[in-house]
């Protein structure tokens, strides 16, 4: 099974991102997709950054992806998007119709993102007729649909399910963390620099709820299949992907890949859980609601620190 690292969600200031990809080139990780998928008005890096980025990590030996947006809403997004299709070079991430529209009109295969929505056969039929050669499995389905959806797909469009991450839930016209600062969207003073990981909201019992990311709404818990990789293989699943998070990424990426060379030491799940930001569940894989099994920080061990 293949690691790889998705599209950072959050927006993190220029230095922060080239310091993360320089960092990520010489991580356990086969492939790494680049972009912005969540707000256009996230432009601290442009397409000619992103192709700058993806040239060093493929001659690193990476397998590079580009990420579309997941939510167009303007037409020079389009046309952020035609230039993004037709870089002549990496594969793109489809996260809308429109990204598989222009891609099938230029004959280049592509990534099936998350966002389209794949939920039975016939739609992976269609894509895979229209020049799609991966797909990543809907956030909420859970493993028994995707043994299903694997079986029922073409042998050479392998699917890709999220391993580790906050699970992004809702994407809207709105922007959630403009409001929360009293600000209108056209107006929002790029206000989600500051929440690197997200603005995590509790209940009134103080329990952590959601994470808002601009016009994204994620879950506050990471999603945490490492327990489950076994059923995963079982499940016909060929690339399992980890969301970036502001801290301890390396970590995230080491563990994972220790696991998947079959390390059997259990205290590494315990390790792995111990760096989720809030905490972690698996509900979703499980076929259950999202949030089951929830471990919230402080309940796992939190690792000792590596020896200096």
């Amino acid at each position: 099974m293949k690691l790889a690292l998705g599209p950072v969600q959050y927006f993190w200031p220029r230095q922060r991102m080239w310091a993360f990809y320089a960092a990520a080139a010489n991580w356990p990780v086969d492939v790494v997709y680049l972009g912005e998928v969540v707000c256009p008005k996230r432009r601290e890096l442009r397409l000619e950054d992103w192709l700058e980025i993806a040239a060093w990590l493929e001659e690193s030996g990476k397998e590079v992806v580009l990420s579309s947006l997941a939510l167009l809403e303007a037409g020079s997004e389009l046309g952020v998007l035609r230039r993004l299709c037709r870089n002549g070079r990496f594969m793109v991430e489809a996260n809308d119709m429109a990204a598989v529209s222009i891609l099938a009109e230029e004959c280049v295969p592509f990534v099936g993102g998350p966002t389209l929505n794949i939920y039975n056969a016939r739609t992976l039929q269609v894509l895979a007729a229209q020049g799609m050669r991966r797909w990543v499995l809907p956030f909420e389905l859970s493993g028994a649909t995707a043994a299903g959806l694997v079986a029922a797909a073409p042998a050479d469009c392998p699917c890709e399910v999220l391993g580790w991450g906050r699970i992004p839930l809702a994407w809207s016209a709105r922007c959630y963390t403009a409001r929360a600062e009293d600000r209108p969207k056209d107006h929002c003073d790029l206000a989600c620099l500051e929440d690197p990981d997200g603005r995590l909201m509790s209940t009134r019992e103080g329990e952590p709820f959601l994470a808002l990311n601009g016009i994204q709404t994620q879950s506050a818990l990471t999603q945490d299949l490492a327990p489950l990789l076994g059923e995963i293989r079982a499940a016909g699943v060929q690339v399992l992907r980890l969301s970036p998070q502001a801290q301890h990424m390396d970590q995230v990426v080491e563990h994972f890949a220790a696991l998947l060379a079959g390390d059997p030491d259990p205290a590494r799940l315990e390790a792995l859980a111990a760096l989720a930001p809030t905490g972690t569940c698996d509900g979703y894989w499980r076929g259950l609601p999202g949030f089951t099994g929830a471990r919230h920080a402080g309940t796992v061990p939190t690792p000792a620190p590596a020896p200096a």
